[in-house]
Order: C-alpha cells, then sequence, then structure tokens
C-alpha cells in the first residue's frame, strides 16, 4: 500500500469541508474506505473532562471515556499515540466491541490543546506495523491542519 499517496489523496478530500464534523466523518470514512481488517475507525472528542465519542464508521461505540481509562484515555492523557497489538493482554483496555484485538489511538491537538483522539480497532491481532502506524500519525497530522481552518 502506498502510504503517501492515500496521504495525498486524503489532503485534497479533507480540504474545504464546511464543519469540523463533517471534516471527521469523511476522515473516518476514508480511513474505512482504505484500510482493511478493521473494525472501527473514529474519533473521541475532548470535552474538559472527558473523551465523548464523535464521527466513525463501525459497531455502536462507548459514549464516554474517562481520561486515562482504556487506551483512548491512556493515549489522550500521555498525549502520544499508543499501539496495543493484543487488546486481550492489555489490562486498561475498555471492550467496546468484543471482536476487536488490537488497537491503536493517536492524540489530535487544536492550538496546542488537546481537541480528541483518532481511534482505529481491528478484529487482528498484531494488525498495525511501524509503517501502518506513522500513516495514521501523519494522517492525524492532516486532520488538525484542517480542524484549524475549519471554523464551525
Amino acid at each position: 500500500m502506498n502510504y503517501e499517496e492515500l496521504l495525498n489523496t486524503a489532503e485534497g478530500l479533507l480540504q474545504g469541508q464546511p464543519s469540523k464534523i463533517s471534516l471527521l466523518a469523511n476522515a473516518s470514512a476514508f480511513l474505512n474506505e482504505v484500510l482493511d481488517h478493521m473494525n472501527w475507525i473514529g474519533f473521541y472528542l475532548y470535552n474538559g473532562k472527558s473523551l465523548t465519542v464523535g464521527p466513525f464508521q463501525g459497531k455502536v461505540a462507548c459514549a464516554e471515556i474517562q481520561m486515562g481509562s482504556g487506551v483512548c484515555g491512556e493515549a489522550a492523557s500521555l498525549n502520544k499515540t499508543m499501539y496495543v497489538s493484543n487488546v486481550l493482554e492489555h489490562t486498561n483496555h475498555i471492550a467496546c466491541d468484543p471482536n476487536s484485538r488490537s488497537e491503536v489511538v493517536v492524540p489530535l491537538m487544536l492550538n496546542n490543546a488537546l481537541y480528541g483522539v483518532l481511534d482505529i480497532d481491528s478484529p487482528m491481532i498484531a494488525r498495525f506495523d511501524e509503517e501502518l502506524i506513522l500513516f495514521l500519525e501523519k494522517f492525524a497530522k492532516l486532520v488538525e491542519k484542517q480542524l484549524t481552518i475549519t471554523t464551525l
């Protein structure tokens, strides 16, 4: 898979979105379209005290995640990408979908403050390699850039 080509395509698709919600909805739909073996792709948004579910592709999700709880809450609290190759072995994992086996969470920043996280789950153990994680971090930077220029 050519991740640089996907980033170029995503940059064009994500430009000019009329609102932050449409930006995040189309960002999650894009990833869902181009990545295989995923069962949940979406965003949790920081409301000042916890993470609440935002636009996503997948099954019904946990509506709220406390900071520090689960992989999403850990990544948000630490402000760093978290990768868990086998969520069944991660004591702080929240099983919103019992079929998830690996997970990557990338924090999103807006004006130097936590905006939310990009959360991606796979039903496969060790689905995410270093190259894919790097792509997701670059993709998150594209989303952050668009969030800064989208007013609504």
